[in-house]
């Protein structure tokens, strides 16, 4: 009988870290772009970094997927009620979904402007004919999803100290980069 982890594997617990600084970093670009006047330098470099952190959080959420697959994950000792684990279950479900739809939504959004973005040289195909009324509304998507990403998050790391400083379990220490 093998011995059951109490912690995630070391690549996940890095992955998830990871995860979250190119998250702070997709929603302060956008956030900080409105301090430069439009077509500056410094506002484009922005917004392509923007647009690259993106695609990074959207493979690398590909490959904790992958991961998490191909592994199982470690039991709440002690363990919660099952409400919570089925809250914590969707809220991480959400979270993925966010990840992996945010970045395709960008990517739409820039289509309905007529916007081919290019990775390294490549240019990415222009899906559909672009439009100002269809562009407009992806975009509100896009922005209203991000603001549910705030709270997602929030909700996330509320619920990890709140079961490390109430329950007193392992959750948070289960994702902690300190072994």
């Amino acid at each position: 009988m093998a011995i059951q982890s109490s912690r995630y594997r070391p690549s996940l617990i890095a992955l998830h870290w990871l995860t979250l600084v190119l998250l702070a970093a997709v929603y302060a670009t956008m956030e900080l772009r409105g301090l430069f006047p439009r077509g500056s330098v410094p506002r484009d470099l922005m917004k392509t970094s923007h647009y690259f952190l993106g695609l990074a959080v959207f493979c690398l959420t590909w490959v904790r997927l992958g991961l998490r697959a191909t592994g199982t994950t470690p039991p709440i000792l002690p363990e919660p009620p099952r409400w919570q684990l089925l809250l914590a279950r969707l809220v991480a479900l959400a979270l993925y979904a966010l990840m992996l739809a945010m970045p395709v939504l960008g990517y739409l959004v820039l289509n309905a402007h007529g916007v081919a973005p290019s990775l390294g040289g490549w240019s990415l195909p222009v899906l559909f004919e672009p439009g100002p009324e269809l562009g407009g509304q992806l975009e509100a998507w896009h922005e209203g999803i991000a603001t549910a990403g705030y709270w997602l998050v929030g909700l996330h790391a509320a619920a990890a100290i709140y079961h490390h400083h109430v329950r007193h379990d392992d959750t948070l220490v289960r994702m902690s980069l300190r072994g």
